[in-house]
């Protein structure tokens, strides 16, 4: 009887370790099966994201400042035309060349002059040279009825303390404006006047808001102000033409997306928008 109690109690204990590896073993296998699913669709994953191109994202548009009011036409436009969509980068053109030298994921330049995408190109940034895609109006501008018959002497007058100026060295516009200044021989007597802006955006808030009581800008921005502006253009005799250029960027190489905006850009539709906001396309 007692053998037999030993018997059975090394039998049940022997079926218990049985059980056990078993179960032990059924779910190492188990464990292994599962970290071999993971790791396929580890590889999996990676080969999907790998194969979706990265046009699929929203073309990166590096815009000057000046066409802030513009663009938004422009890329809704194209978007409505291609299904492509468009994010726009605004800043001074200057900043903007800078921020692509240093790396900026951008696909396309749209500068306020020429020399930055050229400089660009001369440098390995961009895929071709630039061209010309419009011509920029300055102005002088204000949001009280100055009367602007004869800017120059308004602006040595005492009525006349704050005048806002883009800054020259990466604003094209700021450019221009001191151009005709200088030209008019005031602008060392006004120079004490002179509040500088980063870009034209600033300088237009400076405008819209009163902190200047005039500024020199440009005239696209008078299209979509919110408030009642009273502005001249300026004699375009006075400063350097201010073309406008558009480049591809390294950063687009194989873009087809980028392509078609870049031809968008100097397409019909787009000369006629451009046209609208006081731009001179040929």
């Amino acid at each position: 009887m007692l053998q037999r109690r030993r018997k059975d109690l090394i039998n049940g204990t022997s079926l218990r370790i049985v059980i056990y590896l078993s179960e032990r073993l059924y779910i190492m296998k188990n464990k292994a099966i599962v970290k071999k699913i993971q790791s396929r669709l580890i590889i999996i994953t990676g080969l999907l994201l790998l194969s979706i191109p990265t046009f699929a994202q929203n073309l990166r548009v590096a815009a000057a400042a000046n066409l802030q009011g513009v663009m938004k036409v422009l890329q809704a436009d194209f978007t409505a035309k291609t299904g492509i969509g468009v994010d726009p980068i605004i800043g001074s053109s200057g900043n903007l060349s800078t921020q692509i030298q240093n790396g900026a994921p951008f696909d396309i330049f749209l500068s306020a002059d020429m020399d930055f995408p050229q400089k660009l190109y001369d440098a390995g940034f961009t895929l071709k040279q630039p061209v010309v895609y419009a011509s920029g109006s300055l102005i002088i501008c204000s949001s009280q009825d100055l009367g602007f018959d004869n800017w120059e002497r308004l602006l040595l007058t005492p009525q006349v303390k704050k005048i806002a100026i883009a800054n020259p060295a990466i604003a094209p516009y700021g450019k221009a404006a001191e151009e005709s200044l200088q030209l008019k021989g005031i602008l060392s007597e006004i120079k004490s006047k002179v509040v500088y802006g980063e870009s034209i955006s600033q300088v237009n808030t400076y405008i819209t808001t009163g902190s200047v009581d005039v500024g020199f800008t440009t005239q696209s921005f008078v299209k979509d102000a919110k408030i009642t502006l009273y502005w001249k253009a300026i004699d375009p005799k006075t400063y350097s033409p201010i073309l406008q250029g558009i480049v591809v960027l390294k950063h687009a190489d194989g873009n087809a997306n980028a392509e078609k905006f870049y031809q968008y850009i100097l397409s019909a539709d787009a000369k006629k928008i451009f046209k609208a906001y006081g731009y001179i396309v040929e």
